[in-house]
């Protein structure tokens, strides 16, 4: 049995208290956008840091946090990660992509070329772990991995935010280059792209609306 301790940490709110505090969260949370408009602005690392122990408290399948973040600030690398990037993505939208994919991409403006990659002062490369190895070198098998990485991912994201830093989300396909340009053992694989950084001064975004909530949830009982 594993040891257990007194749930401490926990703070119960009145119901008044509560719903404040829900409207506070969604109303920062709603002004959060995806931008592709970065300045070179440098940002300080420990916000990084701390953002990034923000995700480490995601839960995750049998608390074996199956994450690994690899924050890339290096002018070199940023180079070669948009190389890399843009050759996956000019062949994803000149021969791969269905023209149903390009059709819904269409009113976001988005093409090829990802300068921001370069731009942004921090790249952080996310990958999740099938396995792991002991302190003994057994190894070990990761339960819910990209379950639990997309979890501390949106951790991430909304610390980042809530920091009062942009983010964008960026996927090419395939990422195996990840592993490569950053040295990565093979048990890691790539789950996202996270560009961080400040949007730039004539940064844009499509003017686009979410869901309601009617639209997005149904209540039973």
């Amino acid at each position: 049995m594993p040891a257990l301790i007194p749930l401490s940490m926990y703070r119960e709110y009145p119901p008044d208290e509560m719903t404040a505090r829900a409207e506070t969260f969604y109303e920062e949370m709603r002004r959060r956008r995806t931008v592709r408009d970065f300045s070179p602005r440098p940002v300080p690392r420990a916000v990084i840091e701390t953002c990034l122990r923000s995700a480490g408290t995601a839960p995750n399948g049998a608390n074996l946090q199956p994450w690994q973040f690899v924050v890339v600030s290096h002018p070199g690398l940023k180079r070669q990660i948009r190389e890399a990037a843009e050759a996956e993505e000019r062949e994803f939208y000149e021969h791969r992509a269905p023209s149903e994919w390009l059709a819904a991409l269409e009113p976001l403006g988005t093409d090829w070329q990802k300068p921001f990659l370069e731009t942004a002062p921090y790249l952080i490369a996310i990958f999740f772990k099938n396995y792991d190895h002991l302190p003994d070198g057994r190894k070990v098998k990761n339960y819910y991995a990209m379950e639990s990485v997309g979890i501390a991912t949106g951790f991430l994201i909304a610390a980042l935010h809530h920091a009062g830093l942009a983010t964008l989300t960026h996927t090419p396909s395939p990422m195996a280059f990840l592993n490569e340009i950053l040295a990565r053992p093979k048990n890691e694989h790539p789950f996202l792209l996270l560009v961080v950084g400040y949007p730039a001064e004539e940064a844009q975004v499509p003017a686009l609306t979410k869901k309601s909530l009617e639209e997005i949830a149904v209540f039973l009982g």
